[in-house]
């Protein structure tokens, strides 16, 4: 970003397990998004730790061809990262088993904090460890299977404000031997309306003392990255949606944070030119990830609206990108453009991607009734354990 002066923390860097990144930052999983090109773009820019999309455990079990080729990653990618959904205690072992077997990962993550309806209401995600003995077995037997390999859980507040999980997670994953433990801070039942409660990670990092605690929540920008470690006392961050349409986030954050970049890398200058190459590469990555420049440009078109917001881009070219079909069609539409347009300041800034609207999360019937696991839940979570969406 041009003009924007942004505050420099003492170096941290982060260290996870045997794995240390130069930067305290982790890419967040986001379904469609962190797929190899993506991910490949934001390591151009940055450092840091960058996560897959979340992978099925079951369909991982039973190598789904679409699974498995979202597991795969550029030799480029080093570490290799992967996130895995989970509820079976066995099938989540046997995942993690053959991911470090196969030599197919070097970080392993864990998703509890997912919020979506369809993975809820079977007792997936966040509403998962309100069973209190199944998160412990889940993630002892995954922490086991992995070895040397970190392992690490992401997790959101809890279910609602009257059934937080987030404090008794923690100590149970840490007393499990995971590597670190990340919080969205924010309910299930929250989505990802109104503001993140970052005391709530600032309480998590006083319960949790042996391992790295990781904050997420409402991080736009590389200030906001500061402002969070120092609120908090946090000991690296998460990012999701602030990196929709910008992935030279990862080197504003790195520069911020005191990674590699900070002492020679020099601030973005976003002009709109700038802009227009990033999401030029990121197409072409995706092509390269699809291996098909009609299934690459289809994927593009997601995400016009984040790299151009706020910029003197008309609405005719706008729709224009959003429905492309090949790279030279793209390089036609940019050309249009007023690529030395200056970076447009707050109409650039703020949140991206939906929040929804906070309401009642979808649930197994009579989950909240105990935090034990009965037989009625045992068969949902049996149920959810069928699901081969390959992510």
């Amino acid at each position: 970003m041009s003009d924007v002066t942004t505050a420099i923390a003492p170096a941290r860097a982060l260290r996870i397990g045997p794995i240390e990144l130069d930067a305290p930052v982790v890419l967040a999983p986001m379904a469609g998004i962190t797929n190899t090109a993506f991910r490949r773009l934001c390591r151009e820019y940055g450092a840091g730790l960058y996560v897959s999309e979340m992978i099925t455990t079951r369909a991982l079990v039973e190598r789904n061809a679409t699974t498995m080729r979202l597991i795969t990653h550029h030799e480029s990618e080093k570490p290799r990262s992967i996130q895995l959904y989970g509820v079976d205690p066995a099938t989540t072992e046997a995942a993690v088993r053959m991911l470090v077997e196969e030599d197919r990962a070097d970080h392993i993550d864990l998703n509890f904090g997912c919020p979506v309806p369809k993975v809820t209401r079977k007792g997936g995600g966040a509403a998962l460890p309100w069973k209190t003995e199944l998160f412990r077995e889940i993630v002892t037997r995954a922490a086991r299977a992995a070895g040397d390999i970190p392992l690490t859980v992401k997790m959101r507040k809890g279910i609602d404000s009257d059934h937080l999980t987030y404090l008794d997670a923690g100590r149970i994953a840490e007393d499990a031997g995971v590597a670190a433990v990340a919080l969205h801070a924010r309910t299930a039942a929250e989505f990802y309306s109104g503001r993140a409660d970052w005391s709530a990670i600032a309480a998590l990092k006083e319960a949790v003392t042996s391992v790295p605690v990781l904050g997420n929540g409402d991080i736009w920008s590389a200030d906001d990255a500061v402002r969070m470690m120092a609120e908090t006392g946090c000991d690296g961050v998460v990012v999701g949606r602030g990196c929709l349409g910008r992935p030279w986030l990862f080197g504003d954050l790195s520069r911020a944070l005191g990674g590699p970049t900070a002492a020679t890398g020099a601030p973005v200058d976003a002009t709109l030119g700038f802009v227009a190459q990033a999401f030029r590469r990121h197409a072409e990555l995706l092509v390269e990830f699809f291996e098909d420049e009609d299934r690459g440009c289809r994927d593009i078109r997601k995400h016009v609206a984040w790299y151009f917001k706020g910029y003197p881009v008309g609405g005719d070219t706008r729709a224009a990108l959003a429905t492309v079909e090949s790279l030279a069609q793209i390089d036609e539409l940019l050309a249009t453009l007023q690529l030395d347009a200056p970076y447009p300041g707050a109409a650039a800034e703020g949140q991206r991607g939906r929040a929804g609207t906070p309401k009642r999360p979808a649930l197994p019937d009579g989950w909240l009734a105990s935090r034990e696991l009965g037989s009625e839940a045992s068969r949902t979570l049996a149920e959810a354990e069928l699901d081969h969406s390959g992510g």
